[in-house]
């Protein structure tokens, strides 16, 4: 049956028209409302919030490092400068979400190797401020920077840069008392002003480098810069200048460096050379060296290994770390010792019969000379290096006395200005082998103390500064190798209080200052005695030295046995020592060589400290210069044969 015809409602389809538009229209303008709401909290009430938003996205504040100042020696020949180099940075906040596909990128590029691409990786993982671009390859080549340029739409946040880098152009001369710069690592940059270190990447590591860093560093400039979206720099807005490091200009001069090095040359050893009037460190070399370029801007790995594990240690400062019994060399300090604590005098005699033994001893304490010297005096003593003498002198004296006065020579402490790597060495006393040993002091012991054996370890440095303090007769002037700080003395810094340099040592005054009169006089028969250990060098020298050798024990002989060079390993053999100071009379230049297992301090160290005295006193002439002469001087007539 088929169905009505619904008739069609008109007024019910109005009414439902009519409440859809009203309910549509309220949705309208409440989004309307929400919207325009919304555009007030984030324009009006918020505006200075995104206006600052807005600002800091387009203007950036960039670092700009300060320049480091450049290091002379005396003359003002350049020991480390900069030199411009192509850097190769990358950005991690502007170089998309995964970076470590970028560094693929890169190495793929330059054709680089695994272990560039490891490097690569490790240095954009070191701590880091945000925004700042990272170093991850130096010293850019031409065809390098043309590769990074043509690859440039594939490496966001890759960009080549110019910066001034690190540079050595001596080389290996100066690389243990200059020191090097290299990468600023986490440790560092925990430590350091983030605010003055901004867009700095290297730091002094070690030497002149490292101890004068607040006054090579100079201070950080900075400019606002306008960016685009891309990150990239469309115009400069402000701009401070940042104030350049100060130069240094060092107490060493480089021809007498050079010197020093060649007369050393093939040895394991070290040289110190040191103006007694001032405390100039006038030469000072450790053997064998290295490059420190090679570290300005990272060494390569095997490279490394290659120093760090050579049995030659290169990278070791034996000058200021390395520690070695003195030997006969302390014997001029301990005879100051006697005469000033009063237990002998320049006359008082000891009769060596070759050996010395204490009261109710029956050991022997050898001396050098196994048949005996006879009665020796001071002066004679000292000519002779003989041992007996001073194990009466030193047993005499005692251990705490011994001590106190070799303190005052600098024996056991640190005794430089500004080389913060320097070991205070060991003197060692009755407290200190107790805490460190649980034993009593015995007094054998004082006695290989009096002839610089036993427990006692000194630097090359403490040596050459004995001998500084006899040539001064007592008045100490901490060794030092800056000379000015852009024309300021070190000594007139101002810095930190961290960062003070060591306060002044007290002058060792004798109470008879003829004494140090008479411990020259034995120095100078050393040399030019006709019994003297170091006679043979100093007939050739037109001036006149004081000296003393020195033979340190690396392995122990036993009771009775006399030392035989070829039944002991070439590393085994004793140290050769030397110290001196000339022209005796009128001191200009202070010594100390040490030869690691070089067995003779007259035989083989004695000729190099008379090769760099020659150096530095002697003109073209073969004579003194005029300003080293005095006038007891006789010219052109060799010093040994003057009365």
């Amino acid at each position: 049956m088929p169905q009505p015809i619904r008739i069609k409602d008109h007024e019910r389809d109005a009414r439902l028209v009519r409440k859809r538009v009203v309910v549509g229209a309220v949705a309208i303008v409440s989004l309307i409302g929400v919207l325009i709401a919304r555009l007030y909290f984030l324009q009006v009430i918020q505006y200075d919030y995104h206006s600052t938003l807005s600002e800091n996205n387009r203007v950036h504040v960039q670092p700009i490092p300060p320049s480091r100042g450049l290091i002379y020696d005396r003359n003002g020949v350049i020991i480390a400068d900069n030199r411009p180099s192509f850097s190769l940075t990358m950005t991690r906040e502007r170089s998309g979400k995964d970076w470590l596909q970028l560094l693929d990128v890169i190495v793929e590029v330059l054709a680089l190797s695994p272990d560039d691409r490891r490097l690569f990786e490790k240095r954009m993982r070191q701590g880091r401020r945000p925004f700042e671009p990272v170093p991850i390859l130096f010293e850019l080549s031409e065809e390098q920077i043309a590769l990074i340029a043509v690859n440039q739409f594939r490496l966001p946040g890759v960009e080549v840069i110019a910066q001034l880098v690190r540079h050595y152009p001596q080389g290996e001369h100066f690389a243990h008392s200059v020191g090097y710069v290299g990468r600023i690592n986490e440790a560092e940059l925990k430590k350091l002003d983030p605010i003055n270190y901004s867009g700095t990447h290297h730091i002094g590591k070690t030497g002149i480098e490292r101890f004068y860093e607040p006054e090579l560093h100079g201070s950080v400039g900075y400019e606002e810069v306008e960016t685009n979206a891309r990150g990239r720099i469309s115009r400069v807005l402000k701009r401070t200048d940042p104030q350049p490091g100060k130069d240094i200009h060092l107490s060493m001069d480089i021809g007498l460096q050079q010197a020093a090095e060649a007369a050393l040359a093939g040895k394991r050893g070290a040289i110190v050379a040191l103006d007694p009037a001032n405390g100039d460190v006038l030469a000072m070399v450790s053997l064998p060296s290295f490059d420190p370029n090679l570290f300005v801007t990272g060494i390569g790995l095997s490279a490394y290994a290659e120093l760090r594990d050579s049995i030659d240690r290169p990278l070791f400062n034996r000058v200021l770390r390395g520690l070695y019994p003195p030997g006969s060399t302390i014997k001029p300090a301990v005879a100051a010792a006697g005469l000033d604590a009063g237990v002998v005098t320049g006359d008082t005699r000891v009769f060596d019969p070759g050996y010395f033994q204490l009261p109710n001893y029956d050991h022997k304490y050898r001396n050098w000379n196994r048949t005996g010297d006879g009665w020796v005096n001071l002066e004679m003593a000292i000519m002779r290096s003989n041992d007996t003498y001073f194990y009466e002198l030193a047993h005499r004296l005692g251990v705490d006395r011994l001590g106190l006065y070799l303190g005052r020579f600098g024996i056991g402490q640190k005794v430089s200005l500004d080389m913060f790597e320097e070991s205070p060495g060991l003197m060692p006393s009755r407290e200190w082998k107790r805490a460190r040993y649980r034993q009593a002091w015995y007094p054998g012991e004082t006695l290989i103390l009096g002839i610089g054996q036993g427990y006692m370890q000194t630097t090359p440095l403490q040596l050459a500064q004995v001998a500084a303090l006899i040539a001064n007769k007592g008045k100490w002037n901490r060794p030092h190798l800056a000379k000015d700080i852009d024309g300021v003395a070190p000594q007139d810094l101002v810095r930190p209080p961290e960062l003070q340099l060591p306060s002044p040592m007290a002058d060792i005054q004798l109470r008879d200052p003829k004494s140090w009169q008479q411990v020259s006089n034995g120095m100078q028969q050393v040399m030019h005695g006709a019994r003297g250990t170091a006679r043979k060098v100093g007939e050739s020298a037109v001036y006149r030295i004081a000296g003393k050798s020195g033979t340190a024990q690396v392995v122990a002989i036993k009771q009775g046995e006399k030392y035989d060079r070829s039944k002991v390993q070439e590393r085994h053999r004793d140290h050769a020592l030397f110290i001196a100071f000339a022209p005796a009379d009128n001191p200009k230049i202070a010594v100390a060589v040490m030869i690691e297992n070089g067995e003779s301090g007259s035989g083989v160290a004695a000729p190099i400290v008379k090769k760099v005295m020659d150096a530095w006193l002697l003109g073209p002439d073969g004579q003194l210069k005029p300003e080293f002469r005095s006038p007891a001087d006789v010219s052109g007539k060799p010093m040994s044969a003057q009365p």
